[in-house]
């Protein structure tokens, strides 16, 4: 759910006032595709108890079934994930028969929860079957975790629907929480939730009732986090946490935490909280983030700036500066969602078009890799190279499956993939901010009353070309566009009504402002031009050093072995080739390539099972290649798959 800071008083950005919706083209196609694929199937892997097992445990806890815990312990987080992807899904279409269902769903959770407030399924099924589990006795049982959903999911199903049902127990729940940490607190036993969604989930419980206990209960979440014993760099509480300077520890855990201090600041305005913010931003974006928006390169690390005794095994770690490897980045599909909510509220604090540059590259390359085309298979890590052979094997699955039994990602995806259309605009006094760009329809009330319908045009993000209208005008007046210039955009122009403004790349990455005195038959039109552009690393980024990526406009391209006469390993780019679009039909759907021609390189006597050897004559042959955006990639079948390459320049093909 995104975060409401329609009254927060530091934020200098709130969420629109009225409805936004997809009308066309790319993000239509994808939302559709969530609601009408992903959704339902989902729904069936948390009903089906021999999958996951997810309502059933809710059954065993209400007395409605008889059985024992199985599954996942973050399972009733990922269910209550998968409620806001549905609570958005039939709003969205009008499925009434699902907004039931949920309702049954939510008087099961009720019937669950115990008459102190507490709910964890795995828990009270231990209590029941009498193997009496400690409540909070292991932050890797995900309790308070799943509990931060819950408050969230709620929150989301009192603003779309007007009920108060859920909320009642999300409440509740809240409840119990608070007596825990006033009991840590005074015993001086405090623990740090994994995965800290509550820190969210309590101050947007705050925002939706007006109640200050549940922001003094972030608050005191977030600062008795100091108090840990023995803290872990992989939860970032081995140094107190306004000392943080550089991003560490597990990537989703990260970005939960960081996420829900930016809430706080957004509500109590801490400066130093801020500071903190900004430096671990910066650390990140400037040092450990992949090309496609993925964070999280390791599946097991250590802490980079321990010392040689005690350095700390850390799980989905960020690594030391430039450590960016591709075959085995992990690039959690959580993280990369993580970073989007942690990016959107940082933008709220701090309206720079850095944040939301971040949230396009995040959810069209990463968000969207990590899903088939025909939204039923999933990836929990996403690599940026695949191999034909490896001689060791990773973690997960090198091709999407339909389940995994850490199941956190689908429903996180599908949640955020259904709420993607509230990224489109956000509103500060008579101005409007253009977040991710799409074919859309709005209709916005200003803080000072000003209401209309805006339309935008727009085949992004394959076509730089946006058009802004104004069809419906309820009460005209002054209104300001800010359009966001992305940090790829070198060159274009904006045109209003017939006079035009031209910008070169020194507005890259920043706003330009548009003032319309009265909305009445007015159009903006916005070229952002998208050549094919070649994109090279940090010499530090050893893997990628000497090598090239391509991207055209927002999204990155990579290659896979139906794409190429030879093997990817043999290719280097040719940069001054000519690139043609086209399309081409995968999975069903139609997906604009890239198609040019690159150097195949090979060497005679190659002995490709080697470690070394002696380098023999070289042969070079221009090939005919295609490029498929990086998202589209995983649908033909298993084998290679590469983003970046050696290259030649033009001309050194002898």
């Amino acid at each position: 759910m995104l975060a409401d800071t329609t009254k927060s008083e530091y934020a200098k950005q709130r969420p629109v006032k009225g409805k936004v919706r997809w009308t066309d083209g790319f993000w239509k196609e994808v939302t559709e595709s969530c609601a009408e694929n992903m959704v339902p199937n989902l729904q069936k892997m948390f009903e089906d108890k021999d999958i996951s097992h997810v309502i059933e445990n809710f059954r065993i806890c209400a007395g409605k079934s008889d059985g024992e815990f199985d599954g996942s312990v973050f399972g009733d987080g990922d269910f209550y994930k998968w409620m806001e992807s549905a609570f958005y899904a039939s709003e969205i279409t009008g499925n009434y028969e699902l907004l039931e269902k949920l309702d049954q769903y939510i008087t099961l959770i009720g019937e669950a929860q115990q008459p102190d407030g507490y709910l964890s399924t795995k828990q009270i099924i231990g209590s029941v079957k009498g193997t009496e589990l400690d409540r909070m006795g292991d932050i890797n049982d995900f309790e308070v975790y799943n509990m931060g959903h819950l408050f969230t999911s709620a929150c989301l199903h009192h603003r779309i629907t007007g009920k108060t049902n859920f909320l009642e127990i999300a409440e509740k729940a809240a409840g119990y929480l608070q007596k825990m940490y006033e009991e840590a607190e005074k015993a001086g036993e405090v623990k740090t939730a994994v995965c800290p969604s509550h820190y969210m989930g309590l101050i947007e419980l705050y925002r939706t009732t007006g109640r200050k206990t549940y922001l003094n209960l972030a608050r005191k979440a977030i600062e008795l986090r100091d108090s840990v014993q023995n803290g872990l760099d992989d939860n970032q509480d081995r140094i107190p946490l306004r000392k943080h300077e550089k991003i560490i520890g597990h990537a989703v855990r990260a970005s939960y935490l960081y996420a829900g201090v930016a809430d706080l600041y957004a509500e109590a305005g801490d400066p130093e909280y801020l500071s903190v913010l900004h430096k671990v931003w910066h650390n990140m974006t400037g040092t450990k983030i992949y090309l496609t928006g993925g964070i999280g390169a390791l599946y097991n690390g250590t802490s980079p700036y321990g010392n040689f005794f005690c350095d700390q095994k850390i799980h989905q770690a960020f690594g030391y500066e430039y450590q960016l490897p591709n075959i085995t980045a992990y690039n959690e599909t959580c993280a990369s969602i993580g970073l989007v909510m942690w990016a959107y509220r940082m933008f709220l604090i701090d309206p720079k078009a850095e944040y939301f540059d971040i949230i396009e590259r995040a959810m069209l390359n990463t968000n969207l890799a990590a899903v088939s085309l025909d939204g039923l298979k999933y990836f929990y890590e996403n690599m940026l190279r695949r191999t034909e052979k490896l001689e060791y094997q990773l973690v997960w699955p090198m091709t999407r499956t339909s389940y995994i039994i850490s199941y956190c990602c689908p429903p996180n995806l599908a949640r955020t993939i259904m709420q993607s259309s509230e990224y489109t605009y956000t509103v500060s006094d008579q101005e409007i901010w253009c977040g991710l760009y799409g074919a859309n329809e709005a209709e916005l009330t200003m803080p000072d009353g000003v209401s209309f319908t805006m339309r935008q045009e727009t085949g992004y993000p394959f076509d730089g070309n946006i058009r802004f209208t104004f069809p419906k005008v309820l009460k005209d007046g002054k209104i300001i566009l800010k359009l966001r210039i992305p940090g790829w955009a070198e060159s274009g122009n904006i045109v209003v009504n017939g006079k035009q403004i031209s910008f070169t790349a020194e507005k890259a990455g920043s706003y330009m402002a548009v003032e319309l005195d009265s909305l009445k038959n007015r159009e903006v039109a916005l070229k952002l031009d998208m050549p094919v552009r070649y994109t090279s690393a940090n010499k530090m980024v050893e893997e990628d050093c000497g090598q090239a990526a391509v991207e055209c406009g927002p999204l990155v391209y990579c290659m896979e072995k139906q794409d190429a006469e030879c093997s990817l390993d043999d290719i280097s780019l040719q940069i001054g080739t000519e690139w043609k679009r086209n399309q081409l039909q995968i999975s069903g759907t139609s997906v604009e390539t890239l198609t040019g021609h690159a150097i195949q390189i090979s060497h005679e006597e190659e002995n490709r099972q080697a470690l070394y050897q002696t380098l023999r004559q070289e042969h070079r042959k221009e090939i005919p290649v295609r490029m498929i955006p990086y998202y589209a990639w995983d649908n033909r079948g298993n084998g290679e798959m590469r983003i970046w390459f050696p290259y030649l320049w033009k001309g050194e093909t002898q």
